[in-house]
C-alpha cells in the first residue's frame, strides 16, 4: 500500500511539473502571437504528441512568427525554413552527397529538414515529388538519401502552410500526405484590439528579437513522456473508434478516415488534456479536436464540397461533426458508477 501511495505522489508531481512547463511555454509564445491562446495550445499539443501541423490560412496571419516563436522558446532547438517553389527539388529539402575533392570521397550535406522545428512555407507550391520527400520524414523521423537512412533530430516538429486562395502554380496535397499531419488548423486574423497592439509592439522592431528560451529540449521530451502517460478511459477509446468509423458511413463521404485518424485523435487528446492541466482525457477534448484532427483525413463527395464553398467550410465541418456525433453519441458521466457510459450507436 505504501509503495502504491508513493508511486501516486510521484506521478502527481510529474504531471504538476509538466503542466507548469507547458504553461510557461504557452505564455512565452503568446507574448509574440497575440490573442490566439487556443490555436497556440493546439499547435503545442501536436508538438508534445509527436505530430505535425498543417496551416491552411491566408498570408499575414503570424504562421511564420508562431513557428519561430516555438523554436526560440526551446533552448538548444534548431529552427529551419523551406520556402516552396515549383522548381524546388527533393534534395533541396533532404540534402545530398557532394564529392569532396580534398578527401576524394562523397560527403553528405544535410538539407533544412535536419532541424528541430521546420517551417515548410506554401507546401502546395512544391511539385509532388518534392512533397513526397517529406513523407518519410514526417512518418518515421528519418530520411533516405543515396540508399542510406539518416535519423532526424529529436524532437522533430514540422509546420507546413498551405495557401488556400491561389491556384496558379500550386499542386494540391495528396491524401497520403494530408494523413501524415496530426492536425490541420488556421490562425485567422487578430481582432481589432490585438491588431492595434501589434502596431504598437512593432514600432521599434519585431518582439521576436527579444524572445528568450523558457524550456530546454530535454524538458520538451519530458512533456512528450507526460503526454503519453495521460489516462484515456476504455470507453473514450471505444468512442474514438466509433467516431472515426462514423466518418466512413456518412452519405457525403467518398473515403472516410483511416485507422491513423483514431491514433491521431487519441494522441492529440492526450496532449490537449496535459495542456489543460489534466492527467486524464474527457469527452470535451475529443469534441474540440474532431475537426482539426479528422476533417483533412476525409475525402468528401463533390456535392458536399460545393455546398461548403457556398456557405462556409467551418460551418460545413461542424455540421459533419454533429452528424458523426449522432451516429456515435458521446460518453456521459455515470455518477453512481463514477465512470463513463457509452451511448447506443445509431445505425
Amino acid at each position: 500500500m505504501e509503495t502504491t501511495k508513493v508511486a501516486r505522489i510521484e506521478e502527481s508531481d510529474r504531471f504538476s511539473r509538466a503542466a507548469g512547463l507547458a504553461e510557461r511555454f504557452l505564455d512565452n509564445i503568446e507574448s509574440v502571437v497575440y490573442g490566439k491562446r487556443e490555436k497556440v495550445k493546439l499547435v503545442v499539443a501536436a508538438l508534445i504528441s509527436g505530430g505535425h501541423v498543417l496551416f491552411e490560412d491566408v498570408p499575414g496571419t503570424a504562421k511564420t512568427v508562431l513557428a519561430r516563436a516555438i523554436a526560440q522558446s526551446i533552448e538548444g532547438a534548431t529552427p529551419s525554413r523551406v520556402q516552396c517553389t515549383p522548381d524546388l527539388q527533393p534534395t533541396d529539402v533532404t540534402g545530398l552527397s557532394v564529392f569532396n575533392q580534398k578527401e576524394r570521397d562523397f560527403e553528405f550535406r544535410p538539407g533544412p529538414i535536419f532541424a528541430n522545428v521546420v517551417l515548410v512555407d506554401e507546401i502546395n507550391r512544391a511539385m509532388p515529388k518534392t512533397q513526397s520527400a517529406l513523407l518519410e520524414a514526417m512518418a518515421e523521423q528519418q530520411v533516405t538519401v543515396d540508399g542510406e537512412t539518416r535519423v532526424l533530430p529529436d524532437p522533430f516538429f514540422l509546420l507546413a502552410t498551405d495557401n488556400p486562395i491561389e491556384y496558379e502554380g500550386t499542386f494540391p496535397l495528396p491524401e497520403a500526405q494530408l494523413d501524415r499531419f496530426l492536425l490541420r488548423t488556421a490562425l485567422g486574423y487578430p481582432d481589432a484590439d490585438d491588431e492595434r497592439r501589434i502596431l504598437d509592439e512593432q514600432r521599434h522592431g519585431h518582439p521576436l528579437r527579444l524572445l528568450e528560451p523558457v524550456i530546454s529540449v530535454e524538458e520538451v521530451q519530458e512533456l512528450k513522456k507526460a503526454s503519453q502517460a495521460v489516462y484515456v478511459d476504455d470507453l473514450i477509446k471505444r468512442w474514438i473508434v466509433e467516431l472515426v468509423r462514423a466518418t466512413r458511413e456518412h452519405d457525403a463521404v467518398a473515403i472516410g478516415s483511416s485507422v491513423r485518424g483514431s491514433l491521431a485523435l487519441e494522441r492529440a487528446a492526450r496532449g490537449w488534456a496535459l495542456l489543460s492541466d489534466r492527467s486524464y482525457v474527457v469527452p470535451d477534448d475529443i469534441d474540440q479536436l474532431f475537426v482539426p484532427v479528422l476533417m483533412h483525413r476525409v475525402v468528401f463527395r463533390p456535392a458536399f464540397l460545393a455546398e461548403a464553398r457556398r456557405s462556409s467550410w467551418q460551418l460545413a465541418a461542424e455540421q459533419f461533426r454533429d452528424a458523426c456525433l449522432e451516429r456515435a453519441p458521446r460518453p456521459v458521466a455515470d455518477p453512481d458508477a463514477g465512470v463513463f457510459a457509452l451511448g447506443a450507436r445509431r445505425r
